[in-house]
């Protein structure tokens, strides 16, 4: 029983300064991604999305809801639904205005999680090449909807006598001063610590106890011959298996991993397949109620089917081709 609460305190004294320094970085990172958020710089980034509806074929209005979507995914679906429901725009045109939106909403991402809170967890080198993957697969499902709506969307699928009947005004500014907008930035970085750090500790113990008393090697090695095949180590398992059920703890377990085990190459890798395995678990735990809540159950369907499929196809390409370049 002794030697069992020594060998506890050990470990809490070993991870303790390092899982402070973590989290260090992320609530400095977290407060002026939210500082940054309140002062409007989601809304610059932005401000390019109306360009992109004209080649599409889209009203200008669309660009809007695009704007919306980068401060608010919820407002920016919201307001594309009220275009739909107006008749400004059928549902073809829809879906390819839901599809550009893609990059927006990545964009809001970023601000509040990947830099602030998945960098410094991975590491400036890993974290940014994986961030830098998945906005450009961001960037590209966006120009994909661009191009479809300029070969699929004609002046039929767009009825702009609806106008009249829609509030196309976009956000509202922020009218707050200063001091109330980093006060509250201050509030929602507490509430995103308070719900990341204690997750963030429990998993990052674990991790250290068990590749320190464990035989890493060993345990993964029942896998090795498929992440031989795909030029992956075998501890891609345990990181992709992580991954698929929460993005954060998929990450601390990559970073867990002895100095030396991942490539960043393979790092990116691993966690893009564990993104594509976690869209089973996301679909159900949150597109599902979130879409069908926007659109209705029918027209709900198709957007996820058209989202889902989208990502699957230009995550994968970006494994193979990391894979491929070994």
């Amino acid at each position: 029983m002794q030697s069992a609460v020594a060998a506890l305190l050990a470990l809490l004294v070993d991870v303790a300064p390092r899982l402070a320094r973590i989290t260090g970085f992320i609530a400095v990172g977290v407060f002026a991604a939210n500082v940054a958020v309140a002062f409007g710089l989601v809304r610059c980034v932005a401000g390019v999305a109306g360009r992109l509806t004209r080649p599409a074929n889209l009203p200008d209005e669309v660009g809007t809801a695009i704007l919306t979507t980068a401060a608010s995914t919820t407002a920016g679906y919201a307001t594309l639904a009220e275009y739909r429901e107006s008749g400004l725009l059928d549902d073809r045109a829809t879906l390819v205005a839901v599809t550009i939106n893609t990059f927006f909403g990545f964009v809001q991402h970023v601000f509040t999680f990947y830099i602030p809170v998945l960098i410094p967890i991975l590491g400036v080198t890993t974290g940014v090449a994986y961030v830098s993957a998945r906005a450009g697969i961001a960037l590209l499902i966006t120009v994909t909807g661009v191009v479809a709506g300029g070969l699929f969307v004609s002046a039929e699928n767009v009825d702009r006598s609806a106008l009249a009947d829609v509030d196309a005004t976009g956000p509202d500014a922020d009218e707050r001063v200063a001091r109330d907008r980093v006060r509250s930035a201050a509030g929602r970085s507490w509430r995103t610590l308070r719900r990341i750090v204690p997750r963030l500790a429990v998993v990052y113990t674990a991790v250290v106890w068990l590749v320190t008393t464990h035989d890493v090697a060993a345990l993964t090695g029942v896998a090795e011959p498929v992440t031989g095949a795909l030029g992956l180590p075998g501890a891609a398992v345990p990181v992709i298996a992580v991954y698929t059920l929460d993005t954060t703890a998929g990450a601390v377990t990559l970073a867990g991993t002895e100095t030396g085990t991942f490539t960043v190459r393979t790092a990116v890798a691993s966690l893009l397949i564990g993104g594509i395995l976690s869209f089973a678990v996301s679909t159900f735990r949150r597109s599902i109620p979130f879409q069908y809540g926007i659109w209705g159950a029918a027209f709900g369907t198709k957007v996820i089917a058209v989202n889902t499929g989208l990502k699957l196809v230009f995550i994968s390409a970006a494994v193979a081709l990391l894979l491929a370049s070994a």
